[in-house]
Formats: C-alpha cells, structure tokens, sequence
C-alpha cells in the first residue's frame, strides 16, 4: 500500500525541524498512543514506523537524500502489508481523514479483505469508522454538509455490513441526523440547473417534516434534527424562497392529508401564489376550500375568500363576505374609503396578495400585483365566463374592463394609505385545520353556451308551471283537478314525459355498459379470471385463533376497522414487505401501504439487487395498542419479536439483527374507502 503521506506528516513535525526537535516529536508521540480500542499488534506496528521515520529524519546524510527525491517530485509512503493497518492508523492522526477512510474502506473490501473476527478486521473497522466522522467534520467546516452526510452514510452502511462497533454507528447515525436540516439547506440552495440535488432536497425535507409530526412538531422533534420548534420555524422560513409555489403547495398538501394543521393554512396561501402567477383560476377554487376549513380562535377568513370571490369576478359575493366579517375596523375601512366600494375590494386584494400571499417563493414576482394583467388573461376569462353567478358573467360580458375605470393603481394605493394605515393588509395568522377536507365538492359548471341556453329554457318552464302548482298544493286536491281537465291532462303529460325519459336514460346507459364489456379485451377478461382464481387460494392467517382470508380481507374497507383487522393489515404489511426484500412477489403490498411506501420498499429491493443481496426478515407481533382512532386515521403501538439477515447471493450470512423487543408505532390512514399503512417510527 502507498501512503499519500511524507515522513515529515506522518511524524508530525515540520520540513524545517532540526533533529533534537525531530526525537522530541518522536517520543511524544510514542507517549501517546490513540486510546479507542486499538490492538496491540496495531499499536506497536504504529510504533514501529514512527521509529523508522524519527531514524530517516535524524540522519543528515539520509535526510538529504529523502528531501531530494521529495524535490523531484517523489510522493507517499511504500508500506508492506503487515504495517498496512498501522499506516492508516497515522494517516488518520495526520488529519488525512478522507484518505484513511477510503483507504480503509477499500481494505475492507473483497478480495483484499481480512479474516472475519481478525485483529486486523477489528483494527480497520474502528479506523474507518473514526476517520469517516472526522473526514465528515472536515466537510462540514467548509459548508459541503451533503457531501459530510453521504460519508455519513457510507461510515454507517459500513458498520451494519461489518456487524460491528455497535455505538460508533449510533454515534455516525446521530451525527447524520443533526446534519439533517443544514443537509437540506445545501441541496436546495444549489444551483436550479442540479435537477438532481434539488429532488434529493425536496424528498428530505418531506420525510424530515413527517418525522417531526408536521409543521408543529408533535412529536418529539428535538431529537430529530437537533432543532427546537422555534430554531425550525426559522430554518423553513431560511428555505421557502428556494421553492416554487407549485413545489410548496404539493408539500403542504401532503403534510396536511397526514395531519399537520399548520400546512392547510400555507397549502391556501401557495395555491393561490401560484395561481395568480400563472393565471390558473382554478387553484383559487382549491385554495378556497382550504381556508373555509380554518377553526381558530379570532380567525376570520372572510376577507380572503372575499378576495378569492373578487379574482374569480363575483363582486357582489366579495362584497357581501367583506360587510360579514367580524373585524368592525375592516367594515369602518370600507364604509369610509374614498372611492367606489370595487376600488376598496380591489386595493385590499391589491395590497393582501403582495404583502402576505406572493412573498417566500422562488418563482413569484411581488414588485408588481396587477389586476388588470390578472382578468386580461384569456384562462382566466374563460373560466369566469363559465360561472353561473350573474356577477361573474356580468363582468365577463362587460370584457373585464371594470379596473380599467378605477384609476391608476398609484392613486389606489395613496388612497389606501390615506384613509386608515394598514388597515388594507391585515396581518395573516398561521392556519390550524379542523378536518380533512370537509368541503363538498364543487358544483358543475356550464362549459357551453348551448348548455346555458338549455338551463334557460327549463328555468322557464318551471316557472311558467309554478303558479298552477301553487294552486294546486293550497287547494283541495281532487276537487280541483275533477273541475279542470285541461290540468288533468297537463299533469298525465307531464308524469309520462318524466317516465319515458327516465326509461331512455336507463337504456341508453345499459346499452353503453355492455357495449364496453363486449369491449374489454379477452386478456383483460382472463386477467379477471385469474385473480377470481386467486382469491380461492388459501392464504390464512391465525390472529388470536381466529383466521383471516389475505385475498378476502385486503383491501380493508372497513368503515369502522376492528382491532383484529387491524392486526391482521399489520401483519399483511409486514408479511409482504418480508417477501420482497426477500426477492419473492407480494401480491397484498401494494392493498395494505401507501403508494409512496410501497415505492420505499420496491427500491430498497432494487439497492439490495445491483448488491447481489438479499434481506431475510421474520418480524412476529407480540402486543399491539389501539392508541388513537378517528374517521380517517388510525394510530397503533406495537411490539415486534424482530430478526433479519442480509444475505449474499452465494448464501453467506453478511450481517444480523436480533432484537427481542422492538416497538413500533404505525399510523394508518383512509384512502377513499380503503385503510392503509401510511408510516411508521420504529425505536425502543
């Protein structure tokens, strides 16, 4: 092995040092051995060439040599194999971390690998572990955290191979858990054009984010990134203007689906940045139901759906959220602005949208907010005119141009400014959520004007028709139609028109229905037929001596799930996560977890594949604990008897796991109708 190392390094002395000063070095060196664990064959191979060293350099005649060929441009340390170690010893003492960790990690590796249970194994362990951590701080210092966290994990996944130094490994893995925020930081600072580092960023600071328990941190988030509530709080503000408003929202929306409260607010807030910067109307609809479904204390959303009223061209709507608000200050605001009340609604949502919604995205320009550009748009003309509310299709035939008639938005905002200071941006509050998504949908709109023509029409009908049925409902019933036959008649008409139409609905819908199964193609119908075949396997499970059907009882679909089904997803979930890291199929996997840790689990596979390895895992529940149950989420405690093996293609045994006792909890959530695995936090 070749040292990338001098005499004079190795020794740790200087170029310039004299030879008095070279012994005194020398022996302080002896005096002071590394005291981790070292053997003693190891320590005194270190010895040894610290002695050959302190010879080389105390000798004029040698030294001068040595220096020479130092000149012209010989480089490193020739070292036999028995002293290998020893040299990766004191090119770790040299602040060479990086190079003794690669080194070390390398002699580790086939086919140069040492003996399993050898000194020489155990010596270049606990080098590459401690040169790993160091070589990691070293990055670190120079503000490359990525870079320090991948040696991190390379230190880490090195361990767990080796099976060995049980609390150096908890040292590296607590170390790449505090990195974890200045990590993220790095990545997503980068550079826009690194597509690939800012991915990594992102998917980091999702999982980072459902460790804590959300935005809040409910769970206990000190130990999961070394940051309090408040030092969070200041480091997602340090990142939000590295993301996009479409990049943020899709975060928010996800953490809110897995209960952080805080994320509907902000879910709100980046829809309709990114909305109204890219002129999609639409997302306003979606950012309204978000804001509708805010309960706090003192928290009146009214204003801002009023604004969402106003961008979408209902006036009449805005203004009458605006006069309902519960801020009196706000209602004396407009009452007493001086203009038209279109130009207060407009100033505030002029004013709302560039101080409090367009601000903390990296691709949201707020020097600007004009509402002019915004309803000159021809999405967003579209989409109003396909409103049903007489404001919106007033405006839309109007051709937008009611701001135009307001005056300059330089005027508006000196009249803001004169009328009450800041009353027009009210300071924004963060958001708590009652419950997922309590809003109904939203009704269908008309997307053509034939379709408005035929609403017309029926509107007329009935209310040509509805005197008469007036009279008929506040009259007595059979007297009145024996003195009129001609409402006879119109009534015998009208119930046969509702029957008959009613019957060509039906059959035109049956007709479609088997026209597309005589569609289905015949490798479709035989698929059908083999998984029919397949749920008449037998594949049981016993739970507490009852025994569940896999192909029967997956998909949980439950409305109130028992603790035994519980149990039994549970189990399932386990049962075919051990099957594929054990590079078999599963067939339930994909029923009983969330797509995306379904997708964890199907690329750890992958990993484990292009290694030529495999992971063997019997994992048995012991207790579980029904610790919380609402209509969409479910949280369960859990003791596991856990064992696993990783395992080479040639059957040997590469590293193993037995813990006794291992508790989990894991969360379960409703998707539509079917309950799922959605996450789990393992740990005693």
């Amino acid at each position: 092995m070749e040292l990338p190392i001098d005499h004079f390094r190795l020794l740790g002395v200087s170029p310039a040092a004299n030879a008095e000063e070279v012994l005194r070095a020398f022996q302080l060196r002896l005096d002071r051995p590394p005291k981790q664990g070292f053997t003693f064959e190891v320590l005194a191979q270190r010895s040894e060439l610290l002695r050959l060293s302190a010879d080389l350099l105390s000798n004029p005649s040698q030294r001068q040599s040595y220096e020479l060929a130092l000149i012209e441009g010989s480089s490193g340390l020739d070292l036999s194999s028995n002293r290998e170690v020893a040299g990766l010893l004191l090119l770790w003492e040299s602040n060479a971390s990086l190079q003794a960790f690669k080194l070390a990690k390398k002699a580790l590796q086939p086919p140069q690998a040492p003996a399993l249970g050898s000194g020489r194994e155990s010596d270049l362990t606990l080098i590459a572990a401690l040169s790993c951590r160091d070589a990691s701080i070293d990055e670190q210092s120079c503000r490359r955290y990525a870079s320090g966290a991948e040696l991190l994990q390379e230190g880490i996944q090195l361990l767990q191979r080796m099976g060995k130094l049980v609390e150096e490994r908890k040292t590296l893995e607590s170390d790449l858990e505090t990195l974890l925020p200045y990590r993220i930081l790095d990545l997503l600072s980068r550079d826009k054009a690194d597509e690939k580092s800012h991915q990594e960023g992102l998917r980091l600071l999702e999982d980072f984010v459902n460790k804590r328990g959300g935005l809040e941190g409910k769970r206990n988030s000190e130990k999961i990134g070394g940051l309090n509530q408040n030092d969070f709080e200041l480091f997602f503000l340090q990142i939000r203007k590295f993301l996009t408003a479409k990049e943020q929202s899709k975060l928010y929306i996800n953490w809110y689906r897995r209960g952080s409260e805080d994320a509907g607010f902000l879910a709100a807030f980046s829809l309709i940045a990114s909305g109204f910067c890219y002129r999609n109307p639409e997302l306003m609809q979606e950012a309204r139901k978000y804001l509708r479904n805010i309960n706090i204390n003192g928290f009146d959303a009214m204003p801002l759906i009023g604004c969402l009223d106003l961008l979408l061209g209902d006036i009449k709507q805005a203004e009458s959220r605006f006069r309902s608000s519960s801020d009196e200050k706000l209602k004396d605001w407009l009452n007493n602005y001086p203009g038209e009340t279109l130009g207060a609604l407009c100033d505030y949502c002029r004013n709302w949208l560039k101080k409090d919604v367009l601000v903390g995205f990296s691709d949201v320009e707020t020097q600007n907010v004009n509402l002019d550009e915004w309803f000159a748009s021809g999405a967003v003309q579209e989409y109003v005119e396909q409103l049903e509310t007489k404001g919106a299709l007033g405006i839309a035939k109007a051709g937008f141009s009611f701001l135009s008639s307001l005056g300059p938005e330089q005027q508006i905002e000196n009249n803001s400014s004169n009328a009450i200071d800041g009353e027009a941006n009210l300071q924004m509050p963060g958001g708590v959520v009652d419950e997922i998504f309590k809003e109904n949908p939203s009704k269908p709109r008309l997307k053509s004007k034939e379709a408005l023509l035929r609403l017309d029409l029926i509107k007329k009908l009935i209310s040509k028709y509805n005197s008469i049925f007036a009279k008929i409902t506040n009259s007595n019933f059979k007297s009145y139609i024996l003195k009129r036959p001609i409402y006879t008649s119109f009534i015998a008409f009208f119930g046969l028109f509702i029957v008959g139409t009613s019957l060509g609905i039906l059959t035109q819908r049956k007709s479609s229905e088997n026209n597309n199964l005589n569609n289905v193609p015949s490798s479709e119908i035989s698929k059908e037929g083999d998984i029919k075949a397949k749920n008449n396997r037998s594949n049981e499970m016993l739970i507490n001596n009852e025994r569940f059907d896999v192909y029967k009882s997956i998909p949980l679909i439950s409305v109130v799930p028992s603790d035994l089904e519980i149990e039994f997803l549970i189990k399932s979930w386990l049962k075919g996560k051990a099957d594929i890291l054990k590079g078999l199929e599963s067939d339930i996997l994909i029923d009983v977890a969330r797509p995306s840790l379904f997708k964890r689990v199907i690329n750890q596979r992958k990993k484990d594949k292009l290694l030529s390895q495999s992971q063997v895992i019997d994992a048995n529940i012991t207790t579980i604990n029904i610790v919380q149950r609402s209509n969409n989420r479910i949280a369960a405690d859990v003791e596991l008897n856990y064992k696993d093996k990783r395992i080479s293609s040639t059957g040997e045994i590469l590293s193993e796991t037995v813990i006794p006792s291992l508790k989990v909890k894991y969360i379960i959530g409703k998707n539509k109708n079917i309950w799922q695995v959605v996450d789990y936090i393992s740990g005693n």
